[in-house]
């Protein structure tokens, strides 16, 4: 693994560690900013609890399963997934920007919103990092390209031992009758 990798992954990773333990310690001091996104969410998904601050905490444990997996290189691919996924519900009920009406804190919300969805991008960017290795997607096509090539000599050693066997075949036929 790279020494960026390495380096990385974890510092990444911090950020949703430490506001996941912050989130399953203390649902109850984010869960009025979550409420309107939050609602709608669990009205549509039944698997979600009804509770806002069971789904805060729920999106804390998240946070921070996944994040000691991002660190520590466990499946990192899944897991950047995993905190994307919490992040953008986060970003949307934590840092709503344009309904705030002090000029201080609308621009204070918007740092926070674009700073999140830095994040955000930073973590599609670790789903879609192989670690330089090959991609399952691109491990398939070449399988499959090897496959089809080995089926291809197969096909031509069998034409190829085919006539000459017919042959040598018609000639025994002949010679014992």
């Amino acid at each position: 693994m790279s020494l960026l990798r390495v380096f990385g992954r974890p510092m990444l990773a911090s950020m949703f560690l430490t506001g996941g333990m912050s989130s399953v310690r203390a649902p109850e001091q984010v869960a009025d900013a979550a409420e309107p996104v939050v609602q709608p969410v669990t009205e549509r998904v039944s698997a979600l609890p009804d509770r806002t601050e069971q789904v805060v905490r729920l999106s804390g444990a998240v946070q921070v399963a996944a994040g000691l997996m991002l660190a520590t290189g466990r499946m990192p691919r899944p897991a950047a997934l995993a905190i994307a996924a919490t992040l953008v519900p986060t970003t949307l009920a934590g840092h709503r920007f344009w309904e705030a009406e002090d000029p201080e804190e609308r621009a204070q919300q918007r740092i926070h919103f674009f700073k999140n969805l830095s994040m955000l991008g930073g973590l599609l960017i670790a789903a879609d990092d192989t670690g330089a290795r090959p991609s399952v997607r691109w491990r398939g096509t070449h399988a499959a390209r090897a496959l089809r090539r080995d089926a291809g000599l197969v096909r031509r050693s069998v034409r190829a031992t085919a006539g000459p066997a017919t042959a040598a075949g018609r000639v025994r036929a002949r010679l014992s009758a």
